[in-house]
Order: structure tokens, then sequence, then C-alpha cells
């Protein structure tokens, strides 16, 4: 009810926070004072499950559960779920270490929707890393392993933003010290062709004391913020990646504050700097904090057929067993 009464004012964005493994609808205003307003908890799923995680595409929403293996993409708009089973969990001392996406292939009538996770074990010995990338397809229910050799490392803390069906992260090249770069590129995977793009150098070096994250503009543009966490953790620089035609009319960046996850910051131009309380109890606070912004979205989530399975191929099979075993011996 209440996203479909906030068809916002002029000024307001709404936006989906992650707190205390739960999902909120939050309300952000700038026009005059600014004001955060919690509308309410989202309530598509059991009220006994815990979000870890949240990925966000076009208004569908990805979930990584805490205690449960499985993953949900649900439409709170439309109040759709769909649970997926993975083909096997590797959560190490209770540390989830996939990195995940969800996309889309554009079609003729519809959208065809997918769900990609992988593990990278990137920082070990060239001959003890082990990366495994997998994705599954909404039509076909099916999971499969990708032919990967991976150039580049992304962090695991480092999520990814989702623009027009793709989903893209900041990077760096392998062979780079991590202990020096964490980010100087971007990398993006085409979740029509399945396969990862090549590394487009940012403007700066992240290193493993800076923060970089990205975010989506208007669901046209992507920005990315970098934040010095050592030299000067006051200041922050942020570009966009296509050139803006008519003057934004409201420049400003959201996120938490470190020290208070109860409060919200905003930054803008000309060293605007506000801090927005938010108020009501949001249970564990051990849960990592997240926001989105939200637009919602007609799409159908689309279910699993009632009729019997597709069988694997022998090749993804063996992909898998390979994989499983060398996996184990880790």
């Amino acid at each position: 009810m209440h996203i479909g009464q906030a068809a916002a004012k002029e000024g307001e964005f709404q936006m989906i926070m992650l707190m205390g493994y739960n999902l909120y609808l939050t309300s952000i205003v700038l026009n005059g004072d600014p004001s955060i307003e919690h509308k309410g908890k989202l309530t598509c799923l059991d009220k006994q499950v815990k979000i870890s995680q949240l990925y966000h595409c076009e208004g569908l929403l990805l979930c990584i559960l805490k205690e449960d293996s499985r993953f949900v993409v649900q439409n709170p708009f439309l109040g759709q779920t769909r649970w997926i089973k993975p083909r096997y969990s590797h959560r190490p001392n209770g540390w989830d270490r996939f990195i995940y996406a969800l996309g889309y292939v554009n079609k003729e009538s519809c959208r065809s929707y997918k769900f990609l996770r992988f593990i990278d074990y990137y920082y070990n010995a060239p001959e003890k890393q082990f990366f495994w990338y997998e994705i599954y397809d909404f039509d076909s229910d099916l999971w499969t392993t990708l032919d990967v050799t991976p150039h580049w490392r992304i962090a695991y803390c480092n999520p990814g933003v989702s623009l027009k069906g793709n989903t893209y992260w900041c990077a760096a090249g392998r062979n780079v010290d991590v202990d020096e770069v964490l980010a100087d590129c971007l990398i993006c995977f085409d979740f029509t062709s399945e396969r990862f793009g090549s590394l487009l150098p940012l403007p700066f070096s992240g290193g493993d004391t800076d923060y970089t994250t990205l975010s989506c503009v208007r669901e046209e543009k992507l920005a990315v913020i970098l934040q010095h966490d050592e030299s000067n953790p006051y200041e922050l620089d942020l570009w966009i990646t296509t050139k803006i035609e008519t003057e934004e009319e409201k420049k400003v960046a959201f996120g938490f504050d470190d020290h208070n996850r109860h409060r919200v910051i905003l930054i803008g131009e000309a060293g605007y700097l506000r801090g927005l309380d938010l108020v009501g109890d949001f249970g564990d606070q051990r849960c990592t904090p997240d926001l989105s912004s939200y637009v919602p979205s007609l799409v159908q989530i689309k279910q699993p057929e009632g009729r019997e399975r597709k069988q694997e191929s022998d090749l993804e099979k063996s992909r898998y067993d390979e994989n499983m075993s060398r996996l184990d011996s880790l």
C-alpha cells in the first residue's frame, strides 16, 4: 500500500533499506528542510526470514538469506516472489564468499531474467587459485557453469550495480598488487552474451584503505564515489560515467554514517552535509545496513513451469563434479 501511494512528490526519493536483516521502505525528501520518513517493513517474505544481502535490478530485489542456502527474488510492488535453490553451498565459518548479480536479456515480448553468482579465491598462489562462475536461467530453471578465465579481480566486499540489464563492478587487474590497488577499473557482465567485458579504466586508483562504491543514477548512468579513508576520510570524489547534457537539479549522494547506523548522511556540492536520523527499532544491528534507490516495477516474476525439469548436460555434470572436487580440497 505504501509503495502504491508513494507516487512521489517533487523532490522525494523512495529507498529500500536493509537493516536488522529486514527490508524497509523509506522516503527521503530534499525540498526545503531535508527529512527522512520510515514507511514500513516490506512483508513479501515470511517474517522469520533474515536477509543478509540485497541486490536491486529495476524494481526486482535479489535477497541473500542469512540462515537459508536458498535465494529469493521478489517484486515488492506486485507482492511476487521466486525461490531459487543453489546446487551447492559454500560458507566457511558462516562467511558467504560469493558475489551475486541479477540481470536480464531483452526479448521481443518480455525480459528473460538470469542470476549470476561466482566465487574467486584470487589471493592464493597461482597454482592454488580457485574460481567458479555459474548462472541460473529463470526460463530453464537450470544452473550452468560459465567458461571464464578471469584477468580481473573483484573484491567480495564490493557489490555490483545493475544498469539496463547488465551489472558493473569496481575491479582491478588480476596481477596488480592487492595491497596497493583495490580498484582502478570498471568491469561489466553482459547477461545477453553471458560474458565479461574488458577492464575500463577509472579516473583514479583506489588503494586497500580507500572506499569505492558504484551506484546507478536514474537508471541511466553510473556514478562512482571514492573516499580516501586514511589521507582525508572527510573528502569524497564523485564521477558520473556519461556527459550530462543539462544541469542536474539535485546533486546529492546518500550513505550511512560509519559510526551511527541509524543515521543517513546527505552529501552535496559546495560542502553541503546533513545527517538524517532514522526513528524506530530496526532489530539486530550486526547486519551490515544497505540503502538503494527504488522505483516500483510491473515486471512479472516468471515461476517454474509445472512440467518435469530439464536435465543437465553431461558436460555440465562433468564441470560441476570437477569444481566441487577442487572446492572440497581448499
